[in-house]
């Protein structure tokens, strides 16, 4: 009995390190709260497949400072969040891993010289030895002058991100780029199942694209805020009828940004809940906004096999 007991621990201790989640997480729970999920705006998380290296996005009240933050795991603890290599001097956000971790796409405002510019592109950041090295614009087809947003990267190199062209379907599209002989094609958007007359926007595609996850705002099983869907695709190669995630990931607020691990367990997604309720005393007020929970973004992690189950 020992023998069977030891390694199911050895993988909970070890899958818990990872990821510093419990598999006994139903409910969604703030991650990594005082560290990651503060009283700031926090979102977009992205995590390492080995789970040791973590990017997300902290951004000032108004939006008006925006940066990709990075963490790493030592001996089993978290470094101190500090900005990335390759941000700060511009309005940078959404990184994204691609599935081998060895290139890191972003989204930022920054232009070819320097400069910032109003539109958002599509950025990346290769590591060699253990470096990150000076961020790269995609470039066209997939950039132009208008906002691409949310980049997710499959097995293949395809690219998924969001836009809002003048071939949408709604008002915002997620659209998807091959690539082709090492070149990018022209973005299309992606199928009715999931692109609908509304707003579908920041969405996650799994490696191997069996499904993808995204955010859909006006939807009539809409709980408020926008919601997290999902869409599976059958060996035709369809993507299945977008269906609502469950009341344990989403709710009233905008519930959006996903991310599954590496290793499929978990989903991390951003949200601005608020746990405040009136107060009517000075105190009271400021404790509210000094929490967390204050209504600000912040990233949550749930057990992905219990959504899954439901």
């Amino acid at each position: 009995m020992l023998k069977l007991i030891c390694p199911f621990l050895l993988e909970l201790l070890c899958s818990t390190m990872l990821y510093g989640q419990n598999t006994a997480d139903t409910t969604a729970q703030l991650f990594e709260p005082g560290l990651i999920s503060t009283k700031y705006p926090n979102r977009d998380i992205a995590i390492s497949t080995d789970g040791n290296e973590v990017f997300y996005t902290l951004q000032s009240y108004k939006r008006e400072v925006s940066v990709i933050m990075r963490l790493v795991k030592v001996k089993g603890k978290w470094s101190k969040p500090q900005v990335a290599s390759f941000s700060g001097q511009h309005g940078d956000l959404e990184p994204a891993f691609s599935p081998d971790g060895k290139r890191l796409y972003f989204v930022s405002n920054r232009s070819a010289n320097g400069t910032t510019k109003e539109d958002y592109d599509i950025w990346y950041v290769d590591k060699t030895n253990d470096k990150w090295g000076d961020p790269i614009n995609i470039g066209t087809p997939v950039n132009t002058e208008e906002n691409e947003f949310y980049p997710s990267i499959t097995s293949k190199g395809d690219l998924y991100f969001t836009a809002e062209y003048e071939d949408n379907k709604g008002k915002e599209d997620i659209y998807v780029s091959r690539l082709v002989n090492g070149k990018y094609t022209n973005p299309e958007s992606i199928s009715e199942a999931v692109n609908s007359k509304t707003y579908e926007f920041n969405a996650f595609i799994v490696p191997d694209e069996s499904y993808i996850l995204f955010t859909s705002y006006g939807r009539p099983d809409d709980l408020g805020g926008g919601d997290l869907y999902i869409s599976s695709k059958n060996d035709q190669g369809e993507w299945s009828p977008a269906r609502h995630l469950s009341h344990s990931v989403n709710s009233t607020a905008l519930d959006y940004c996903p991310f599954v691990s590496a290793d499929s367990k978990y989903l991390y997604f951003t949200s601005d809940r608020s746990s405040v309720t009136s107060a009517r005393d000075y105190k009271s007020i400021i404790n509210m906004m000094e929490s967390i929970e204050n209504g600000f973004d912040n990233v949550y992690r749930i057990s992905w096999d219990k959504i899954l189950s439901e």
